[in-house]
């Protein structure tokens, strides 16, 4: 289910939860993954280890969270393996909070997002995965890409 409240400007979406993140039940699980390190460089503020710390987090900075797939078939954590899925229902989240800019964080979140959503009215963005299996990961794009919608942090 999608984090996020009224006051989220900024949607992040996934693909799909890596294994690690089905075991904790919460996004970005696999402690090598660069999700909540970038976001703490951003903010400048540490991220709690539990589900409710890091939801607390994101909406505390504005941000909301979802994968684009909701259901599918997969074997481990490749977004190579996404079989069959289903997609999110993204107007859910946009008719509930005021979302300026949506950063599909890798090439299969924003492959889908572009072929099922590109007309939902609001930028996005093709982001470096975070993943730790992508050896061109950026911070620095990720910094810019927060500091469009929250320009009152340095990064």
């Amino acid at each position: 289910m999608p984090v996020y409240d009224a006051g989220s400007k900024l949607l992040i979406l996934g693909s799909f939860p890596s294994v690690k993140s089905r075991e904790v039940s919460f996004y970005y699980g696999n402690r090598q993954n660069k999700f909540w390190k970038m976001l703490a460089a951003f903010f400048g503020q540490p991220v709690g280890e539990s589900a409710d710390e890091r939801r607390a987090y994101v909406l505390a900075h504005e941000i909301a969270l979802w994968d684009i797939v909701t259901e599918c078939e997969i074997t481990g954590s490749s977004d190579a393996a996404i079989r069959n899925y289903k997609t999110a229902d993204i107007g859910l989240v946009l008719s509930g909070a005021d979302i300026r800019l949506i950063l599909c964080n890798g090439k299969k979140s924003y492959e889908i997002f572009s072929e099922k959503f590109s007309g939902c009215g609001v930028p996005y963005r093709l982001m470096p995965s975070t993943s730790p299996a992508n050896p061109r990961y950026s911070e620095a794009a990720w910094h810019d890409a927060l500091r469009s919608v929250f320009p009152r942090f340095e990064g």
